[in-house]
Order: structure tokens, then C-alpha cells, then sequence
């Protein structure tokens, strides 16, 4: 299974702005590719092949003295930029013919200058290594410092230098791990996801939603406050913006390492994991817009998926349309209205019912039907 492993980079003065030079120059690589197809398109002429856009906009630009400091950086940063274009157009043209699932993709755009992201990436041809004494020799950039969470499983088949709006460094490795399954576990367990609580699981536990981006509300809206009140290309407002972008990414890592601990106790004590297929994007037009993004359900659903699959564990979605909350989970009755404000209600079979959990029972029933038993048959759940 190829998993990205990421740690944190400290790069000299002299390394930051070889990264930037190489950073500005594979946006002007993609820039100039597409503009190039864009342009044989306007014209009626064939659809350039990856061939001839590299010939031309790397190695004849690099011949001309517009486009000479090309040279100064690793060939195949700029060949990974092409790459990426070209992926992107493969997506574009999937998702037009319908082959590609999911929403539709739309045609790749140009690259600013003014993004506070930006990335490179270096395959095996560029020979970045990982030296003795710890760092990551990377071409025209140096050795460059790393802080080592943890060991990398295998050698890595390339690493994406990163720099993130908030000014930090990363090193993304893609590697391959031969995690053996993990020992069998008896339970099994239906998680029913919200807001007032993250996750209702159906043994009757809940987790409380942590609520970051709530809870730096007040923080960022002075931060915004005093970013709207900066000059326009100003030195202030730049350090304005930069403060902001770490107050969101600070934010951003306390959810992605909530739901990372959350995932993997969940992932390590249970055999099979199921969880409703919601409508994020619907739900993130509603009045409730700013709470769903703070949960980050997307996230966390994906994290659950990929770790049952790296660790032999059973995981599945359950039908967005499934009634998981107005079904009773003892007499199999479907009540016709429930809205949110009703938190625990009465079925006529005399029952009487936590909204939650008994959402999160009926999920776990739900996806022991459909799951396969060893005979390749249906699992009826149980009475």
C-alpha cells in the first residue's frame, strides 16, 4: 500500500530561496504549457503531444533569453510540473466523457505567483537522498535539516517539497508499507457522525466535537480585523496575512490530529467499521455551513478507510438515503418526520430511543447486511 509520510523541513536563508527559485519555475513551466495548448486549441490545431510541449517549453525556452534560468534548477522539477498538467487534463477529459466518478472536474487553470502554497516534486531521477546524518539532499538546493517523527517503512519513490501559507517547510515522502493485519477483534462497531457530537458510536459512546475553528473564532476575527485594516502591498499586510494563515493552520493540525487518534482507536478495536455516506456538500450550503467544515467529516471518514485497508480491517459506507435516525431499531418502524431539535423520541412499540445511538445501531445493522459472509452471501443483521 503507497502512503505519504510528511515531516517538517528547516532550510537555510540560502535553501529557502533555491526553493523559491524552484518553485517560480515550474509555475512558469505549467504556465507556459498551458498557455501553449490553449493556444494550438484557439487555432484549430492538433492537441500538442507531452513530447513536444516539453521540447518546447523546456528545453528550446531554455535556449532563449527570456527563459534562460530555467537551467538553474533540477530538470526534473520541471518535468514533474508538465506531468502535473498533463494529469490534470487526463482528469479534465475523464470527467467531460464521464468516465471519471464524482463531481466534474473542470479544465485546469493558471498558476499565481501570489499563493501562499507552493510545491515541488522530485522522483528518483532527480537521486534526493536521505544522508547519514539525517537530511534530505536535495539537487541545486543542499542538504537540508528534518525533524524525524518517525522512520520511513521503505525507500520513498519521490518527495514533494512543500511550502505552506503559513510560511513552514515539509518534505512529503510516497513509500511503500507492508503492514502485516492487525490481531482479530470480536467487536464491530456503526459510527452515526454530527455536530453537537462528533461521532456516536453504537455502543452507546460519544465523542464530543471539538469545535477548533470555533473555538479560535475570536482570535481570528481580531487577526482579520486588523488585516483589513493594512495597506495594500505593504510590508504590514504581508506579516497581517502570514499571521492569519498560521492561526488557520494551527487550527487545521489540531483537527487532522484529533482525527488521526480517533481513527486509529477506532480502526484498532474493532473488526469491521460502518458509517453513513453523507452529503457533505449539500450540507455545506445550509445554514450550518461553518460547523460542517469545522468537523471535518470528510477527513475523518477517509482516515477510517484507508487505515482498515492497511490494516486488514472491514470497512464500509452505509446509503445517505438509509433512515438511520427515524428507523427503530427494535420493531423496524419508520417514523415519517424527525427533525433535528428532537433528541430522544418514543416509538408506538413503546421503546423509547436516543436519537444518536440508535441512528449509530441501525448504521452498524445496516452495514452487516450488506457486508459479504464467507459463502459470498448477504449478512442479515440482527433482529
Amino acid at each position: 500500500m503507497r502512503l505519504r509520510y510528511r515531516f517538517r523541513l528547516y532550510p537555510t536563508p540560502s535553501q529557502q530561496r533555491s526553493l523559491a527559485r524552484a518553485f517560480g519555475c515550474a509555475r512558469v513551466v505549467f504556465n507556459d504549457a498551458l498557455r501553449a495548448r490553449e493556444e494550438a486549441h484557439a487555432a484549430g490545431l492538433p492537441y500538442l503531444s507531452d513530447g513536444d510541449l516539453s521540447k518546447l517549453v523546456i528545453t528550446e525556452a531554455k535556449k532563449t533569453g527570456e527563459r534562460a534560468w530555467l537551467g538553474e534548477v533540477s530538470s526534473v522539477v520541471l518535468q514533474q510540473a508538465l506531468a502535473d498538467l498533463n494529469t490534470a487534463y487526463r482528469n479534465f477529459f475523464a470527467s467531460v466523457s464521464g468516465k471519471r466518478k464524482g463531481r466534474r472536474v473542470a479544465p485546469p487553470r493558471f498558476r499565481s505567483r501570489k499563493d501562499r502554497r507552493q510545491a515541488v516534486r522530485f522522483t528518483r531521477n532527480a537521486r534526493f537522498t536521505v544522508t547519514a546524518g539525517g537530511k534530505l539532499r536535495l539537487p541545486k538546493i543542499g542538504d537540508v535539516r528534518v525533524r524525524w517523527s518517525r522512520d520511513l517503512p521503505s525507500a520513498p519513490s519521490s518527495v514533494t517539497v512543500i511550502r505552506d501559507a503559513a510560511g513552514r517547510y515539509f518534505a512529503s515522502f510516497v513509500v511503500e508499507t507492508m503492514d502485516g493485519p492487525l490481531p482479530e477483534a470480536a467487536a464491530e462497531v456503526g459510527i452515526d457522525l454530527g455536530l453537537t457530537h462528533f461521532a456516536v458510536t453504537s455502543d452507546g459512546r460519544k465523542i464530543t466535537s471539538p469545535r477548533f475553528l470555533r473555538r479560535a473564532e475570536r482570535r481570528l476575527r481580531k487577526a482579520l480585523q486588523a488585516l483589513s485594516r493594512k495597506q495594500k502591498g505593504s510590508n504590514n499586510r504581508r506579516k497581517a496575512v502570514a499571521r492569519v494563515a498560521r492561526m488557520h493552520a494551527r487550527v487545521a493540525d489540531a483537527r487532522r490530529d484529533h482525527h488521526h487518534k480517533l481513527s486509529t482507536q477506532l480502526i484498532r478495536e474493532n473488526q469491521a467499521v460502518y458509517v453513513e455516506d453523507l452529503a457533505v456538500n449539500g450540507l455545506a450550503r445550509t445554514r450550518l455551513a461553518k460547523s460542517v467544515h469545522d468537523a471535518g467529516w470528510s477527513q475523518f471518514v477517509a482516515m477510517l478507510e484507508y487505515k482498515a485497508a492497511r490494516y486488514g480491517r472491514t470497512f464500509a459506507k452505509v446509503d445517505r438515503w438509509f433512515p438511520s435516525s427515524k428507523l427503530c431499531g427494535a420493531c423496524g418502524t419508520v417514523t415519517e418526520a424527525m427533525p433535528l431539535t428532537v433528541r430522544e423520541w418514543a416509538c408506538p412499540c413503546g421503546t423509547v430511543h436516543d436519537r444518536d445511538v440508535n441512528a449509530a445501531s441501525n448504521i452498524l445493522a445496516a452495514g452487516r447486511a450488506d457486508s459479504l459472509n464467507a459463502c459470498g452471501g448477504t449478512v442479515s443483521p440482527p433482529a
